[in-house]
């Protein structure tokens, strides 16, 4: 088969969906086109793809694939570049019905990765973990860099420094990803999730869990979350971790916010009168910004001032760490290319198979999701 590796021309985005180690193990049973420059930003040259096996085309090569592996959806002038019952692998957004429409339209077999379960079986392949790591790595470095003072304690001739207050919010794989990074930077961290199950890892890792008691058993039973995620909490719920959480937000420096629902808008844990508590020269990183934002005053792509606090709100921080992020992915990518090619190199969506039945968004026309 034709494995098509085309470049990402989504604004900002810099990673791609194979290296040279992944197309190396495709090109030895398959033909592997990769768009010359594809990996550039992700440091992998056209020169190490072509060792690897691949051959260097131009981009309407690469779509005219038998399978075309992407990061981020195609746009309209790519889907058209596709041929009709071509296997499109990435992360497709299965929120978005518009996008799913118009692949569907297409007549592509498209797998949406970030739709795999949260099962031992699909840890490999489970790109949305893979790239919170990065993400919740890199937040930390961005809140460190531009925050006005040193991280951890220091002891010297001067005097003392006090290590700085670090409060993340969402304790998921990019939270926890935060408070090791933040950890190993010497500061003081305090945590915060809806899921009382998160506590042991979030102490695990050297941070101080901020437990808000549950009044009723549904407010306990919903806070157990489904399949790896967190559900929306009741009102009452929500009103009492803000209060708590209003405290500790006055003594934090730095705030990492990481809370996501899947197909909601990210929950607003951080209102405009929390952040003019906060001391000046304090920062914000808003992790949710692309899904509107955990923070009230965040603004999409844009680094703003409000209150004598930095607000960040870098959508993709993945995408900076563009080299690992993309080997990551790559290898994700790879895992699951394993359940749909077979040993003899066909192809077979076996549709009883949990794993691709729930990355399965459309194929030959009929959208599987609405």
């Amino acid at each position: 088969m034709r494995i098509g590796i085309p470049a990402e021309t989504w604004p900002g985005e810099t990673r791609v969906a194979a290296t040279p180690e992944t197309v190396k193990k495709l090109a030895a049973k398959h033909e592997v086109i990769v768009e010359s420059g594809a990996g550039l930003r992700a440091a992998a040259v056209d020169a190490a793809y072509a060792a690897a096996g691949a051959i260097i085309a131009g981009a309407a090569d690469a779509f005219n694939a038998d399978i075309v592996l992407k990061v981020r959806s195609p746009n309209a002038g790519e889907r058209e570049q596709m041929k009709p019952g071509a296997i499109l692998v990435g992360m497709l957004n299965p929120f978005d019905a518009d996008n799913l429409r118009a692949l569907a339209e297409r007549r592509l077999t498209a797998f949406a990765l970030e739709a795999a379960p949260r099962t031992t079986r699909a840890q490999s392949l489970d790109v949305l973990s893979s790239q919170a790591n990065v993400a919740g790595y890199k937040a930390v470095l961005l809140a460190a860099d531009t925050y006005q003072r040193f991280m951890p304690m220091l002891m010297t001739a001067a005097g003392t420094v006090k290590a700085a207050r670090v409060l993340i919010m969402g304790a998921g794989v990019a939270g926890l990803q935060a408070i090791a990074t933040a950890r190993r930077l010497g500061a003081v961290i305090e945590a915060s999730d809806v899921r009382p199950a998160v506590k042991e890892q979030v102490e695990s890792l050297g941070a101080k869990f901020i437990d808000v008691p549950f009044e009723t058993e549904e407010e306990r039973e919903i806070a157990q979350g489904t399949g790896g995620y967190a559900r929306p909490m009741p009102q009452a719920w929500m009103q009492r971790q803000a209060q708590l959480v209003a405290e500790r937000i006055k003594l934090a420096d730095i705030v990492i916010t990481t809370a996501l629902i899947p197909g909601r808008k990210a929950p607003v844990l951080v209102t405009e009168a929390m952040v003019e508590s906060m001391k000046p020269g304090s920062v914000i990183v808003d992790m949710a910004v692309e899904q509107g934002g955990n923070c009230a005053l965040s603004e999409l792509g844009a680094t703003v001032v409000r209150h004598d606090v930095t607000i960040i709100g870098e959508p993709n921080l993945a995408a900076r760490v563009a080299a690992d992020a993309s080997a990551l992915y790559a290898r994700n990518v790879l895992d699951f290319l394993k359940l749909i090619i077979d040993k003899d190199n066909n192809l077979v969506i076996d549709r009883n198979d949990d794993i691709v039945a729930a990355t399965l968004i459309c194929i030959d026309g009929e959208l599987l999701r609405k």
